[in-house]
């Protein structure tokens, strides 16, 4: 059985409150999952203790039994020094397409020339 350890959506709209929760990567994400970990409320200042609860004894106890937590887990964990620091990836989503840079190029190449005369 593949685990993870994420979030589970609670609250009403547009007031989110999040349960830290170990369950079967099959599940859906507010649906089943096997025990709490913890609390995130995204509503209270960054600095605030409350903000992020967790039972750490048993979140290792998970990340012993093989579950994953996924990556915004996983920065929790970070910051509460239960895991090392991992190195993430740029994934250039702000970088123009391929059809965008051919346009771009184009213009250059006819603004090139204009400023050459």
């Amino acid at each position: 059985m593949s685990m993870k350890i994420r979030l589970a959506r609670g609250g009403s709209k547009k007031r989110p409150h999040y349960a830290i929760v170990a369950s079967d990567s099959r599940m859906p994400r507010d649906g089943r999952f096997i025990e709490k970990l913890g609390t995130y409320n995204p509503l209270l200042a960054k600095d605030s203790e409350e903000r992020v609860k967790m039972d750490v004894e048993r979140i290792q106890y998970w990340l012993g039994q093989g579950a994953q937590p996924t990556d915004r887990v996983a920065r929790f964990l970070e910051a509460a020094g239960v895991k090392e620091k991992a190195e993430r990836k740029n994934m250039k989503k702000a970088e123009p397409g391929k059809k965008a840079k051919a346009r771009a190029e184009e213009r250059a190449k006819k603004a090139a020339p204009a400023d050459a005369e």
